[in-house]
This record gives structure tokens, C-alpha cells and sequence, in this order.
């Protein structure tokens, strides 16, 4: 594997050496800086504008499908075709938890590939995913990057944004009316690879709104976490995080209203130890947050970046999530990452399981099933929890790749706290990672994904226009996915799947024509020999 050392760091999304420490967010006394807000947010709300005011209605973009998975591509311009020549990566995704029919995604936008700079993307869906609408970036010509979304009980969208302009920190933009249009942003402190939390308990801390990131570049040294009591218009003076301030990792709150972050303890990517910290009183507005337990995590490896099919980013982040359910597995605290672990495979997707508040934790297990030691990469590892306790997890598979050029975003689901996990599937046709990149070599540094009942909302970022663009996806889990090359669906893969694809090359592929689809085996969007090649590979796997 390919390690760092504490000159490395990621910082907004840029590989910098020799940055250490940064600046702390202080005056010439000591005493913090309460950021105040830019002239740029000269308006009362930004709204999106469309040259053609018809067009205004959400777009389908691309739309790719495989083994009955619909990827649907969301930066699409106001006619919902693709942009050439843009990039977007990246990925954040939230669902407003009363109408899961309104749905956001945020986003790094690059208009060209040919420069580094990016804004704050964003588009919007109201009917479930199917079509989104793309009104552009928050705010254009301002650079932005790492964007992490949430939405709160009452259907408030919340976009998380970094900037560097004096310094290090981020801006929380609000929309109220799903997306549509976001009220001018209110400082938030901040720094690179933030993430963010809601709390949707109806306990005490009903409402809260947490953030953590890296101190690598922030505002305010190793001060890496705040706190918002009033819906995001106003933060904490940012606090320590003890023993250290996790990095690189996400942000959970439990069903008593406890409140978990994780990460590892950067400097070092080798032999990274991983973290685990929580809050129980966090949740009381009257108290400034303490942290009565911070716990190392044996995740069977280490967290890997800048090395395989992301060369100038993580090949995945830390995940922390809880369970809400009702039954025993309730209170359970889960992490998840993709890590480097003992033997010749570069990388595999871990997970651990706690059922005592986060103090011990299982033995690490791997999820991805390919066989041991096959040098495929596992990438982007990203998990969610259900209300029902259900276990989501994604990420990239170089597994049918043996030059591990091409990845395919894959699937396994846990309905007994992690013990044992679903065959894995494959959701989305091969991709190119390598291709698109903008001058930064990178599809990102991870994907995003929200959990309910029947299934999961899945965001992710893939190069099926020869480009870097984000996609959504919906996973229902209610039915067990069809067999992969059973093309007629007849349960059994075998020369009637071939000859039903020989008859169809050619056939529109998500047009309506549901035959087309069912053709169409490798989701590439193309009826070709490939298909068949694919559906030949796959003789008798039905059973």
C-alpha cells in the first residue's frame, strides 16, 4: 500500500505537503474569532434561474440500468441532458424523513476538467428520485468543496459547505422549501472533511445540529467540534475532542440523543488507529458538550488514501452509525470503513460491531465476499442504518476487473446487526475510475447513502459519460434481486438468455421499453455483444 506521513495532508480536498499544523482561528489576545459574513452574501436567497422558464420542472438525465437498478443521473443541464466537459463528485445526499418524495443532493462542481476550481453543486427531486432539477451552485465563482447535506425532522434541508476565503471554515445554507432556493448562509466555523448530524430523537437535544472535521485546515486549530442549539443560525466557539480529535470519519446520533464521532487519529494513514468518540450530554442546550468516553477501534487494518484508483484522495472514510429500532439490537453502535487489511488485497470494506455504548467492540468482518487475497480493490465503503435495523452498506469493486481499471458500485445488506451479510450485488455497470479527473486526480473522497424501511438512497459519482458525474440510486431490499445474465428472467441463465439478447442489440435502452432494459445486462445503456459476452460468463450461476 502506499502511506503518508504527518508532512501529507488532504486539505480542501487538495493533496498540500509540508502542512502540519494551520493557523488557529484566534486574534493577537488568544481569544477565537466569531466569523462574520462575507460581503459576497449580498442577497436574500439564492434561487434557481433557467434561461427557459418552461424548462423549469425537474429533468430525467441519463438513465442507466442493471439487474433492475435504475442509476439516474442528477448534474444534468435544464433540458436534462449531460454537460460534456464538467466534472462532479463527491456526493451527499438527504431525504426529508416526512415526504421521502423531496430529496437533495450536494455536490463538488468543476465546470471544466481542465481547472481545479469548484463550487457548492446542488439539484433537487420531488417525485423520489426519478427526475431532478439542476438550478446550478450556491453561489457562482465562489469556491466550495466537501459538501455534506441533512435534513431535520420537520423537512429542513441543511448544505454544509467549506471555503477558504479568509481562512478555513464552512457555511450552513438552509432551505425550507425542499431545495428549491437556500436562505443566505450564517458562518459555521469548520474546516476540510467536515461532516455533519441531526438530531431527530424528540429527546432533549431534539433538533441539535452537530459538526466535526479535520484540523489540518480549519479555522481553528485542534478545536474540531461545534454545535448549533437553534437550526443552524448560530455555532459553539469550536471545542477539543479528547484523547484527539477523530479525522477522516462521520458523525451519529444514538436513539437516547448520545452522540458518537469517528475517525482516525491522523497523522498517519499506516497503521492508522481508528476512533471512536461520544457525547452523552452533548444533547443539554445548557451544557458546553463534554466527551465521557473515547475508545480506540480494531478495524483490521489501516484507512488508505492518495494510492489505486484514487490517487489524489481517500479511498474512503470512516462511518458511524446507530440503531433506532425497537427490538434488542436498539442502542447498537456500528462502524464501517474500507481499510488495507493483512495479506495481498489492497483493500476490503470492514465492519464492527459495539452493544455497549461504543466501550468494546466485535472482532472485525469482512463484507465484501470476493475470494481472499484476489487483489481487488474495495473503495468508498459507505453504511447506513434502517429504523427497522437493517444494515446498508456500499462501495466501488475492482473485483471483475483483474487490472483493476474498471469498478463497480456494489451492495450488501446485514439484518442481524452485522453478524452475517447478503450475497453481494452489483447495482451499476463498470466504470472507468480513472477517467475525468480534474487537474485534482480524484473521484472524491466518498459516496453517501440514507436508509429507511424498504430500501436505501444511494448517491454516488461514476464516468459513464467518459466524465465524472453524480448519480442517484433507489435500493428496494422488499424483493431479493433477479440472478445477473437471467436476461428473460426465466430463473436460469442459459442459451435462451443469449438468444434474447442477440435479438435486441441495438434495442433503446431506457426508453420505456422494458425488454430493452432487461437486455441491456452490463447497465452500460447499450444493447451489444457485450451482453452476451456477460450473459455467456454467467451460464447455470441461477439457481
Amino acid at each position: 500500500m502506499t502511506s503518508t506521513t504527518n508532512t501529507l495532508a488532504l486539505v480542501g480536498g487538495l493533496m498540500v505537503v509540508g502542512m502540519v499544523y494551520p493557523a488557529n482561528a484566534s486574534d493577537e489576545k488568544g481569544d477565537p474569532i466569531v466569523l462574520e459574513t462575507p460581503p459576497r452574501f449580498a442577497f436574500e436567497s439564492i434561487q434557481p434561474t433557467f434561461e427557459d422558464e418552461s424548462a423549469a420542472p425537474s429533468q430525467l438525465g441519463r438513465i442507466l440500468v442493471r439487474g433492475g437498478f435504475v442509476s439516474v443521473q442528477v448534474n444534468v443541464d435544464q433540458f436534462g441532458d449531460n454537460i460534456p466537459g464538467d466534472a462532479a463528485n463527491e456526493p451527499s445526499i438527504a431525504v426529508d424523513f416526512d415526504d421521502p418524495s423531496r430529496l437533495v443532493i450536494g455536490w463538488r462542481q468543476f465546470d471544466t476538467i481542465r481547472s481545479d476550481f469548484r463550487q457548492a453543486g446542488w439539484a433537487y427531486s420531488h417525485d423520489g428520485g426519478q427526475a431532478w432539477t439542476f438550478p446550478g451552485v450556491l453561489e457562482p465563482g465562489v469556491f466550495q468543496s466537501d459538501p455534506v447535506l441533512e435534513a431535520d425532522a420537520d423537512g429542513v434541508f441543511y448544505y454544509y459547505s467549506l471555503h477558504i476565503e479568509p481562512t478555513f471554515a464552512c457555511d450552513m445554507y438552509i432551505s425550507t422549501d425542499g431545495g428549491v432556493s437556500w436562505e443566505v448562509p450564517n458562518p459555521a466555523f469548520g474546516g476540510d472533511k467536515a461532516w455533519m448530524a441531526i438530531d431527530r430523537t424528540g429527546g432533549l437535544g431534539h433538533g441539535h445540529i452537530y459538526t466535526s472535521w479535520s484540523w489540518a485546515a480549519a479555522c481553528c486549530g485542534f478545536d474540531t467540534f461545534t454545535r448549533s442549539t437553534d437550526g443552524g443560525f448560530d455555532f459553539l466557539v469550536p471545542i477539543f475532542i479528547p484523547p484527539a480529535p477523530p479525522v477522516f470519519g462521520t458523525m451519529s446520533v444514538g436513539p437516547d440523543g448520545e452522540l458518537y464521532t469517528a475517525g482516525i487519529d491522523f497523522p498517519s494513514f499506516s497503521n492508522s488507529n481508528f476512533l471512536i468518540v461520544r457525547s452523552s450530554n452533548a444533547q443539554d442546550p445548557d451544557k458546553t458538550p463534554t466527551f465521557d468516553l473515547g475508545t480506540q477501534v480494531n478495524m483490521g487494518g489501516s484507512l488508505t488514501g492518495a494510492s489505486g484508483p484514487n490517487p489524489a484522495g481517500l479511498l474512503g472514510q470512516t462511518w458511524v452509525a446507530t440503531d433506532h429500532s425497537d427490538g434488542p439490537t436498539r442502542g447498537n453502535v456500528y462502524m464501517l470503513c474500507s481499510v488495507n487489511p493483512q495479506g495481498s488485497d489492497p483493500l476490503d470494506v470492514h465492519f464492527v460491531r459495539s452493544q455497549d455504548g461504543g466501550a468494546t467492540w466485535s472482532a472485525p468482518i469482512r463484507v465484501n465476499d470476493d475470494p481472499n487475497n484476489n487483489g481487488a480493490w474495495q473503495w468508498f465503503g459507505t453504511m447506513s442504518v434502517a429504523p427497522n435495523g437493517r444494515i446498508d452498506v456500499i462501495w466501488n469493486d475492482t473485483r471483475n476487473d483483474p487490472a483493476d481499471n474498471f469498478s463497480e458500485l456494489f451492495y450488501s445488506s446485514s439484518s442481524d446487526a452485522g453478524v452475517t451479510w447478503s450475497k453481494n450485488v452489483a447495482l451499476s455497470a463498470p466504470f472507468d475510475h480513472s477517467l475525468g479527473y480534474p487537474q485534482q486526480q480524484k473521484l472524491g473522497d466518498y459516496y453517501d447513502m440514507i436508509s429507511d424501511n424498504t430500501g436505501a438512497h444511494i448517491a454516488y459519482a461514476a464516468t459513464f459519460n467518459g466524465e465524472q458525474d453524480v448519480y442517484y440510486l433507489r435500493v428496494d431490499v422488499a424483493e431479493e434481486p433477479g440472478c445477473e445474465g437471467d436476461a428473460n428472467g426465466d430463473g436460469v441463465v442459459d442459451p435462451l438468455d443469449s438468444g434474447f439478447v442477440l435479438a435486441r442489440f441495438g434495442c433503446p435502452v431506457g426508453t420505456g421499453d422494458p425488454s430493452c432494459d432487461a437486455a441491456d445486462q452490463n447497465g452500460d445503456g447499450v444493447v451489444d455483444p457485450l451482453d452476451s459476452g456477460f450473459v455467456l460468463a454467467r451460464f447455470g450461476e441461477c439457481p
